[in-house]
């Protein structure tokens, strides 16, 4: 930056410049001056800088390769490109992603560090007996950025080509099926138990670490249902290694608009949203937020965006701040009340 040019205080009329005493205490003076003047003017751009001046970071609470690191990363390109900024993928997995959603809560509150994170930043809080945040004191919901349904896959020997037909099998063995899941805690897991709940049997969980090793056992037989994630379900759906029986959405899915949703397939109020939010923490200045609820809904409404989530099953949503809060309260509600009324425990 080019120094500012200022001018030097001309010496006071009753001081004649001559005298060498004087004259050195003038240039101390005037040097004082310039000096004063020339402090704040240095120090204004950056105490006036725009936000961001500098590189962001995404934390994903997940290993690389799933749906949740696929929307931080195809989001975090977009935000990169609109705020002339490096937006960098910082993937902290462990303990259902509460790790990840730590060190978010954690980090400094200056719109620097966001979190992408599904319904397990709710679920948790009410699912295990010691959570690392909370996360209506410990973060601000800049928006809900995508949703997906999940999708009912079977093994194609349970026999079951709809859902009253598995609830039949379920009555008639119990304690025979077993579900896989993601992970405790993840929607996956808690859309299975929700499904235990509505036709009160059991159904063992048996939960992976991730949906590849889970979809792995359910293809192999090991385990005989799960609720998957669109994306992940599609191509064992297409060569007959899976069957699909309904997706937990409010409307069908159109890449699979053969299958009912499970309120048309006689399961009233069965919805369940794979969704990712955008959280920072909660001291984050409001103005800053709002730049970040800005950009991101303007990232979400680009065409290139709309077709990278479309080849994941996910569709933009991009609400308002206070739409997004309302949501969130509403799903940590939601997800106590069935931990509680179902009696589901850690494993």
């Amino acid at each position: 930056m080019r120094s500012a040019t200022l001018p030097v205080p001309a010496p006071s009329p009753n001081i004649d410049p001559a005298a060498p005493g004087l004259r050195r205490v003038a240039m101390h003076a005037a040097a004082a001056g310039a000096l004063a003047l020339a402090l704040p003017v240095a120090s204004m751009p950056a105490a006036a800088q725009a936000f961001p001046s500098k590189s962001l970071r995404i934390v994903v609470p997940y290993a690389p390769g799933g749906v949740v690191d696929y929307v931080g990363r195809t989001l975090g390109q977009k935000l990169s490109e609109q705020l002339g900024q490096a937006v960098v993928i910082d993937n902290r997995g462990g303990a259902g992603g509460m790790v990840g959603a730590e060190v978010a809560a954690r980090a400094g509150a200056d719109g620097y560090t966001l979190l992408v994170m599904d319904p397990a930043i709710v679920i948790n809080q009410s699912l295990q007996p010691k959570v690392p945040y909370d996360v209506l004191k410990d973060f601000r919901t800049v928006t809900i950025a995508t949703s997906s349904p999940l999708v009912l896959a079977i093994n194609p020997k349970v026999g079951a080509r709809t859902v009253p037909e598995l609830a039949a099998i379920a009555k008639a063995k119990p304690g025979t099926l077993s579900f896989a899941s993601a992970g405790i805690g993840t929607t996956p897991h808690m859309a299975g138990e929700f499904f235990k709940a509505r036709i009160a049997q059991d159904i063992v969980h048996v939960p992976y670490k991730g949906s590849g090793p889970a979809m792995t056992d359910l293809i192999a037989g090991n385990v005989q249902m799960t609720f998957s994630s669109i994306a992940a379900a599609i191509p064992f759906f297409k060569d007959g290694r899976l069957v699909g029986l309904a997706t937990t959405g409010p409307k069908r899915v159109a890449a699979l608009s053969d299958l009912p949703t499970m309120v048309e397939a006689g399961f009233p109020g069965f919805e369940v949203e794979l969704w990712q939010g955008v959280f920072v923490p909660s001291g984050t200045p409001k103005d800053t937020v709002a730049r970040l609820h800005g950009e991101t809904v303007k990232a979400l409404a680009t065409a290139e965006m709309r077709a990278a989530l479309a080849k994941v099953g996910n569709d933009p949503v991009g609400n308002s701040q206070a739409e997004a809060e309302r949501f969130v309260r509403a799903e940590l509600a939601k997800w106590a009340k069935l931990v509680k009324d179902a009696g589901i425990k850690p494993q």
